[in-house]
């Protein structure tokens, strides 16, 4: 199952893999630099924030990544355990 969690974990993952910020993540995707901060995933309520599939597909193109790849980045809560 996809979570919130999972997909930011895999946001992560990819920044990573490319040994760059998700800051720059973002830019080098023609994103704000704060579209992946970690204070925007949650509101001030702590209701999730999930990234939208076009900075999902944004980030995928200017990485070279499948979607298949950044699935397999996503790590559900049960599988951790």
């Amino acid at each position: 199952m996809m979570t919130h969690k999972g997909v930011w974990l895999a946001i992560d993952k990819l920044a990573r893999k490319n040994k760059i910020s998700c800051s720059k993540l973002a830019v080098s995707s023609g994103l704000d630099s704060t579209t992946f901060n970690k204070s925007k995933r949650y509101s001030v309520f702590g209701k999730p924030r999930w990234p939208s599939m076009q900075s999902i597909s944004k980030i995928l193109e200017a990485t070279s990544t499948t979607p298949t790849e950044f699935a397999s980045f996503i790590e559900s809560e049960d599988e951790k355990q």
